[in-house]
C-alpha cells in the first residue's frame, strides 16, 4: 500500500519534470532580435548585405538584433523594419510582429482613410453630343411626316415642298457630327494624375506621394491627428492626401520619394535612407 499517490498510481513528484521542460522551452524561445540575427547568419548574409538589400541603416539593423527598437523612430517604423528584415533573411515576419505587438501594447486600431483627391473622383469625362442619334431621329421624323402627307391626300407639290424643307436640315446635321466627333479623338487625353495635380483646389492642401526610386514606409495624418495612411509604398506606387488645413508626413526613406504639393513638385534633395517629418498647408508648398 502506497501513501500519497494519486488514483492513477503517479505521485505529485512525477509531474515536476513536465513543468521543468515547459520552463526550459520558454527560456529557449528566441527574442525578435536574436531570431533575425540567427536567420541572417544561417542565410550567409552580413549586416551590410541586409542593409543594402532593405535600405535600413546599418546602425538600425544592429540595434534591432540587440532588441533595441528606439532608433527605429516609433512603433510604426519598428514594425516595418521587422517585416522588411524578416523577408530579407527569408523567415516569416508574422510571429515576430505578434511578439512585438504583445510587448508594446498591440497595433493601434486602424482608422478609415480620408477621401482621396476629390478631383480624381468628381470630374466626369467630357463627351460630345450624340450626333448619330440626333440624325437618325431627324430622318425618322421626316419619313413619318412624308408618309402622313401622302396618305392624307395632300397635293404633289405640297408634298415635294415639305420633303425638301424637311430633308434640308438633316443634310446639314449629317455633315456636322463628322467634324465634331473627330475632334476629341485627335486631342490626346491628359494623364489623370497630372490633371488632378493641376486642378488642386486653392483652399485645401493636396499632397501626392510617389515612390520613384525604391520603396519607403510613409505615414500621413490630417490636421486633427487622424491617421490617413500607415504602410509601405512600393516603387511605382502613389498616394494622394487632402485636408482643409494641413497634412503631416513622415517619410521612412525620403530619398526614394517624390512629392507634389498643391500642384507643384517639391525639389528638395533628400538622402537615401533619411527619415523626414514634413507638414504642408494650403497655398505655396513650404514644409513646416
Amino acid at each position: 500500500m502506497s501513501i500519497g499517490n494519486s488514483p492513477d498510481g503517479n505521485s505529485p513528484d512525477d509531474e515536476r519534470p513536465f513543468e521543468d521542460d515547459r520552463d526550459e522551452r520558454e527560456a529557449e524561445r528566441l527574442s525578435i532580435g536574436r531570431a533575425l540575427q540567427q536567420a541572417r547568419i544561417a542565410a550567409g548574409l552580413t549586416v551590410d548585405d541586409v542593409s543594402n538589400a532593405t535600405r535600413v541603416r546599418i546602425a538600425i539593423v544592429h540595434a534591432i538584433e540587440q532588441d533595441d527598437f528606439a532608433p527605429c523612430g516609433g512603433d510604426v517604423y519598428a514594425r516595418g523594419h521587422i517585416r522588411t528584415l524578416a523577408r530579407a533573411v527569408r523567415i516569416d515576419p508574422a510571429p515576430l510582429l505578434a511578439e512585438y505587438e504583445a510587448g508594446h501594447g498591440g497595433r493601434p486600431a486602424p482608422t478609415p482613410a480620408a477621401p482621396l483627391f476629390e478631383a480624381e473622383r468628381i470630374r466626369p469625362e467630357r463627351r460630345g453630343p450624340n450626333w448619330t442619334a440626333a440624325m437618325v431621329a431627324a430622318i425618322v421624323a421626316v419619313i413619318g411626316f412624308v408618309g402622313f402627307t401622302l396618305f392624307s391626300g395632300g397635293d404633289e407639290e405640297g408634298s415635294q415642298a415639305q420633303v425638301a424643307e424637311g430633308s434640308t436640315p438633316t443634310t446639314s446635321k449629317a455633315a456636322s457630327p463628322t467634324t465634331k466627333t473627330d475632334k476629341p479623338d485627335a486631342d490626346p487625353k491628359p494623364d489623370p494624375s497630372d490633371s488632378a495635380i493641376a486642378a488642386a483646389p486653392q483652399d485645401k492642401v493636396t499632397v501626392q506621394v510617389s515612390a520613384v526610386d525604391g520603396r519607403s514606409w510613409i505615414s500621413a495624418k490630417d490636421h486633427n491627428g487622424r491617421l490617413l495612411f500607415d504602410g509601405l509604398l512600393k516603387q511605382g506606387d502613389s498616394k494622394t492626401f487632402q485636408d482643409k488645413q494641413k497634412i503631416d508626413l513622415v517619410l521612412g526613406d525620403a530619398g526614394a520619394i517624390q512629392l507634389h504639393v498643391n500642384g507643384k513638385e517639391i525639389e528638395d534633395e533628400w538622402q537615401p535612407g533619411a527619415v523626414e517629418r514634413l507638414t504642408y498647408t494650403p497655398g505655396d508648398p513650404e514644409a513646416g
